[in-house]
């Protein structure tokens, strides 16, 4: 099955967010946004100097750029790596994709950090992942996923639909992929959503499929220069612990192992002082 990915107006577009806090990186606050060290804003991805810079027919994903040509790290380098360890071309795709879905647990910028938006670069959430806690939604898998693909020598982009955000990798022949989207007029791009932990890759959300579309190939590293600090307006990012959330079914079950066992016990413990 083949789709072709259109150029669609954006206004309003991105309502899911990223999220980390930075590799050796200051915040700073300034007009009711999170800024870093690039002066991108962190908690927007509108406008020039948001992390996608969405406009109302196009966007450009800055943030990746944080992590590619002089400011690769640890994310580039980790994706050389793969290209090291695996030389055929579809392995070393499943491989990466499956670090990246099997390692993040996806959360909301919201739980996470408490904004709605809070974007982050590929080496912040790999930082986490070295950690052994990385957590992020949408925007965060499709910048790391395109970093590394990008580093192991793919044509990779990102992809934008309303309300959702995804990378795309360019397969060509792959035959696991269900569907191959056409790209700039070339078939073979396959898409990479790994927010959910039994996607496969080459899985498609439905509603990519029926909605408008607008992707972005990361061709080149572009040059992406820090810049001093404002004075005065540094601020911490902190994350919240992770909250266990249980389900109503499983507390009722819960409820009633453990209200039965409480009895039990209470009343062998009162037969027993009685006699």
């Amino acid at each position: 099955m083949k789709h072709k990915l259109g150029i669609v107006a954006l206004s309003g577009l991105i309502t899911c967010a990223i999220s980390s806090a930075a590799v050796g990186q200051v915040f700073y606050r300034s007009g009711g946004q999170i800024y870093d060290s690039w002066h991108i804003s962190r908690t927007r991805a509108q406008g020039m100097d948001g992390y996608f810079q969405v406009s109302e027919d196009t966007f450009h994903p800055v943030i990746v750029f944080e992590s590619l040509g002089r400011n690769a790290d640890i994310a580039y380098e980790l994706g050389e790596e793969f290209k090291a360890r695996y030389p055929e071309p579809y392995q070393r795709a499943e491989a990466i994709y499956s670090f990246v879905r099997d390692r993040v647990r996806y959360t909301s910028d919201r739980d996470q950090f408490g904004y709605p938006e809070f974007a982050q670069n590929a080496d912040e959430l790999l930082q986490e992942i070295n950690k052994g806690g990385a957590r992020g939604d949408c925007e965060d898998y499709a910048v790391l996923l395109a970093t590394m693909f990008k580093a192991a020598g793919y044509r990779t982009a990102i992809i934008l639909i309303p309300g959702h955000a995804a990378a795309l990798v360019h397969l060509p022949g792959y035959r696991k992929a269900r569907t191959f989207l056409t790209f700039h007029g070339e078939s073979g791009w396959v898409w990479a959503e790994a927010t959910g932990r039994r996607n496969p890759l080459g899985w498609v959300p439905q509603k990519a499929l029926q909605g408008q579309t607008i992707a972005f190939e990361i061709e080149r590293a572009e040059d992406l220069p820090q810049k001093p600090y404002p004075k005065g307006e540094a601020t911490q990012i902190e994350r919240r612990r992770r909250i266990i959330r249980i389900s109503p079914f499983f507390l009722i079950i819960f409820i009633m192992w453990i209200v039965p066992t409480i009895s039990r016990v209470f009343l062998v413990t009162l037969y027993r002082r009685r006699n």
